[in-house]
């Protein structure tokens, strides 16, 4: 029997014939010539006594050599007892289910990132903005530690936040990957934001003065924001709560009767861990701007909506409100002020909270976690405390503004909450 050669194939590539032309080489492989002059590779093999046939590749693709040894290695596994037909089935579902960069994000992203990380929107967006565009349609497995440093180390030196982010957020997706056997190795695993993309974070310092709470306070009362947004930063300012914990408040987490706020734990960043809700006391100070920002938000179940609807406000919603505020102050009063973000207003409620209560008091109101032993053994709502507390520093902050000061604590309304908890 006269084998195959190469000169015998690239002399019949793709020349044109009356029909279908079959020719053999050895051990059981031959070759299918189409009328078109296509050329592929043809295994020929019995499986439970059954004829089969089972193609194995094209010239010139495949070179004759390649097709031999492919057709060595599945009649290997014929005589441990697979079909070969089988064993090439599996082999290209494995490779299309190779998960691209994106699609392994895809998967993380609803299974870990949306119930553990508050910011999960924001980390979302910097993968569909920054990274995807580049490589996220690429194997997640074949991408290198070069790639991944080509596009940091450019957007560390202008938005080194989002780079951090990236950074941070990626290695804990390469992680995750391992662990379900998606990719077999983390490249980023030995790096550092600071050492190998020179970001150096620092803590934020920012906390308002007495005179910039008056120009604030001011530009409030005066500029023409819509009214719900002036209620937002005065309570943020006033429990100096996560802004999330606010914006995502219903009205059935306020009750009146016993003068509590209760955050849930999915609201809070420590709920994931904890699974117990946040309280803080309705002070009489602080009631009337919780009821009229209720009223201004009609029929939803939210007490802070989007504008002309019954939807939760959005997201990024508070975000521009202190540059609204500043540049209504640089226009109308010639008050140049320092950058401050909605944050700045917890820093700086907390700095207030130091001289009003005591540290653990001002650390509850915060919802800070006490941390080793004093958050396993104590745990305390302090609610009385708080209650002191936000009164005092309404009376601070009113007085700082020319209002009238508030009026003294309820604490019986802090002992109606803990019989009817008891019951």
């Amino acid at each position: 029997m006269m084998t195959i050669t190469e000169s015998w194939l690239k002399a019949n590539c793709k020349k044109g014939r009356a029909k279908l032309y079959t020719r053999a080489d050895r051990d059981g492989l031959s070759v299918r010539l189409s009328p078109k002059g296509k050329i592929t590779y043809v295994m020929r093999y019995y499986y439970n006594d059954t004829r089969k046939l089972i193609d194995i590749g094209s010239y010139p693709l495949m070179s004759l050599k390649e097709a031999r040894d492919e057709n060595r290695r599945l009649r290997k596994k014929l005589e441990q007892g697979y079909d070969p037909k089988v064993i090439r089935l599996v082999e290209k579902q494995t490779i299309a289910d190779a998960h691209s960069l994106e699609g392994m994000f895809a998967l993380w992203y609803e299974s870990y990132c949306v119930g553990n990380k508050k910011d999960h929107f924001n980390i979302k967006r910097s993968f569909e903005i920054h990274m995807f565009p580049k490589m996220g349609k690429l194997p997640a497995d074949q991408i290198t530690l070069h790639q991944f440093l080509h596009l940091l180390e450019p957007l560390a030196k202008k938005k080194h936040g989002i780079a951090d982010r990236l950074l941070t957020n990626t290695k804990q997706l390469l992680k995750w990957g391992m662990k379900r056997e998606l990719i077999s190795i983390n490249v980023l695993a030995g790096i550092n934001a600071k050492e190998d993309l020179q970001i150096k974070k620092k803590a934020g310092a920012r906390s308002l003065s007495d005179e910039e709470i008056q120009m604030i306070w001011l530009a409030l009362e005066e500029t023409r924001i819509e009214e719900k947004n002036k209620l937002f930063i005065k309570l943020c300012l006033i429990y100096a709560c996560r802004n999330g914990e606010l914006r995502l408040s219903k009205k059935e987490h306020f009750d009146f009767d016993i003068s509590v706020w209760t955050i849930p734990p999915e609201n809070h960043k420590l709920g994931h861990t904890s699974g117990k809700p946040l309280l803080r006391p309705i002070t009489k100070a602080i009631e009337p701007l919780i009821k009229r920002a209720f009223e201004l938000s009609g029929e939803s179940e939210y007490v802070f909506t989007n504008r002309d609807t019954n939807e939760l406000m959005g997201r990024s919603s508070p975000l521009p409100l202190p540059y609204n505020l500043m540049q209504w102050l640089r226009r109308h009063k010639k008050y140049e002020m320092e950058h401050w973000s909605i944050h700045d207003l917890r820093k700086t409620a907390r700095t207030n909270f130091s001289t009003l209560t005591d540290f653990h008091v001002a650390e509850r109101m915060l919802g800070h976690s006490f941390g080793g032993h004093i958050e396993v053994y104590d745990h305390h709502d302090y609610l009385e405390e708080q209650e002191k507390a936000y009164e005092a520093w309404c009376d601070r902050l009113f007085g700082l503004v020319g209002l009238k000061p508030s009026a003294p604590p309820r604490t019986n309304n802090v002992v109606k909450f803990v019989a009817r908890r008891r019951a």
